[in-house]
This record gives C-alpha cells, structure tokens and sequence, in this order.
C-alpha cells in the first residue's frame, strides 16, 4: 500500500491577492493606497500648473483635492465607517475633478495656435490631454476601497 504525501502548492501572488480580497484585509490596503496617490498625484499637479502659473482657478482644485483624498484614505485605513462614508465621497469628488481636468486640458488643446488641426504640435507643447485621468484612476481606487468587504 503506497501512502502519498500531499504537498501543498506553492501559493502565487495572485493567489494571495484574491484571498486578500475574499477576506476584506485588501480594502484597508486601497485605503492606503489612495492616500499615498493623492498626496503624490497632488505635488506633481502643483508642480505642472505652477508652471502655468495657475493661469485658471480651476488648477488649484486638484491640488486642494489630494490632501482632501490623503486624510479620507489615512482615516479609512483605521476607520470601517470613514472608509463607508468619508472615502467615497471624496473619491467620488477626485474622479468628477479628474474628469472635469481632461474637458479642460482638451480645451486647452484646441485654443493654441492652429488648434485641432495642428494636433501633434498642439499635444506636445499643449497641456497634457491624458493627465488628469491619472487622478481619476486614484479616485477610482478609492471609490473600490469602499465598495470592497472589510476584514472583521
């Protein structure tokens, strides 16, 4: 009679990443993340429209919005009921800005000389068509963060 041995497989990343999420450990690290990503997001966009010299009110607003999304992700790191109330309405607000940013950089694109027509030239020197879509996805962690299960 031959006893076999089970051996028990090599766990992948992935693997621990869907038991993560199975869990709730992973919306605490999404939290975290979307902190960390508004901060960075917030200092690159400040440096970028400083340049322009803040020509349009409407720059300061992702710029106020990243510590804004920072706090509500710290807090919902620690915090199931801020990660349920205060995270998604700031993330919500950091997706409508980042939205609100690409009309606006779009806009911006078609105003330089030749417009629309020039396109190629008018990308590269305009402002950056895709860039505000880069907060919208920091947004975006944040709104999945609360929407995900949280650990008990």
């Amino acid at each position: 009679m031959k006893v076999r041995k089970t051996r028990r497989k090599a766990e992948h990343g992935i693997d621990r990443l869907v038991r993560n999420v199975e869990t709730g450990r992973f919306e605490r690290s999404l939290s975290g993340l979307t902190a960390a990503g508004s901060l960075v997001t917030a200092a690159e966009i400040y440096f970028e429209h400083d340049k322009a010299s803040f020509g349009n009110p409407w720059m300061w607003a992702p710029v106020v919005l990243g510590p804004v999304g920072a706090i509500a992700g710290v807090v919902g790191v620690f915090s199931r009921r801020a990660a349920k109330t205060l995270l998604p309405i700031a993330a919500a607000t950091i997706v409508a800005n980042g939205l609100q940013g690409t009309y606006l950089h779009a806009r911006g694109v078609g105003q330089k000389p030749g417009g629309w027509r020039n396109l190629r030239y008018n990308i590269e020197m305009g402002p950056p068509l895709l860039a505000p879509l880069l907060v919208t996805v920091v947004g975006g962690m944040g709104l999945l963060a609360a929407i995900l299960r949280r650990e008990k």
